[in-house]
């Protein structure tokens, strides 16, 4: 589950990923899919859409550190104004899956674990997380699974080529539950147009949620886009390949209630 905070330290290291590599001038190793970047493609633009997130201090503790410093290189991908070319990122031709808000990573893990046919992208924007999934990726020998650590809508604008995804996950991102906030909840009209356009025909998108009025807008948004369908008459239920969190399975024990939508792009 993410909380969508973003710490106010800079940016995270960002690197190469396992692969053919060059060295610029400066001595500087980067990927050799980024060599035809254009002139200015590192440019961060200034975001034209709300955050979902603010900047806060949190927590991070000296092992998530450590492998911020140490596997950033390794496992995450910087934030580019240029579309990712994914068979070179993952090293193969397979389906892609984008998940947003991965938090601590546990559910990221255990998906990629599960799926091994498939490869997975996260999106987070807070270190302790980050650096959280990092120690979990080295600790399982997971190859199929990279990192961006930037804004989601950003990464998927900028990115992320047309039809290029099987599949997204939105598991539990921050409700702000208070009316005058919900202009800031992630799932909103032009971010799920946008969504959809880098959904290649049958790919699909999974939200899960504990606040049953996000649920209702989610399940509002979602059915307005035209591109999208529902594969259920309303709520799905939970796929067997998202795994029960602990912090769902306490709230479901206390009577809250969790729900799945799954949206298909139309052919």
């Amino acid at each position: 589950m993410s909380t969508n905070t973003h710490t106010d330290i800079p940016a995270a290291p960002g690197g190469p990923i396992p692969g053919p590599t060059a060295t610029d001038p400066a001595g500087t190793a980067h990927s050799t899919a980024d060599s035809t970047a254009p002139s200015g493609a590192d440019t961060v633009p200034k975001p034209a859409h709300i955050r979902s997130f603010v900047h806060r201090r949190s927590h991070i503790t000296p092992g998530q550190k450590e492998a911020l410093d140490r596997l950033m290189p390794l496992w995450a991908l910087p934030y580019r104004t240029v579309p990712l070319d994914l068979q070179r990122t993952f090293g193969r031709n397979a389906p892609t899956i984008l998940e947003i808000g991965f938090g601590m990573g546990e559910t990221t893990e255990a998906i990629a674990t599960t799926r091994p046919g498939d490869n997975f992208l996260g999106v987070e924007v807070f270190n302790s997380g980050v650096g959280a999934l990092l120690k979990r990726i080295e600790a399982s020998g997971l190859q199929n699974l990279r990192i961006v650590q930037h804004d989601a809508v950003e990464v998927v604008r900028d990115m992320l080529a047309p039809q290029s995804l099987a599949g997204v996950h939105i598991y539990f991102p921050d409700p702000w539950p208070k009316a005058r906030h919900h202009k800031r909840r992630l799932v909103q009209p032009p971010f799920v147009e946008l969504l959809a356009s880098r959904l290649a025909p049958g790919g699909y998108i999974h939200c899960a949620t504990d606040w049953e009025n996000y649920a209702q807008q989610m399940l509002e948004v979602l059915g307005a886009e035209p591109s999208l369908c529902n594969t259920c008459e309303g709520y799905a239920p939970r796929p067997e390949y998202r795994p029960q969190t602990k912090f769902e399975t306490r709230g479901l024990r206390l009577g809250h209630g969790v729900w799945d939508l799954i949206f298909t792009r139309k052919s």
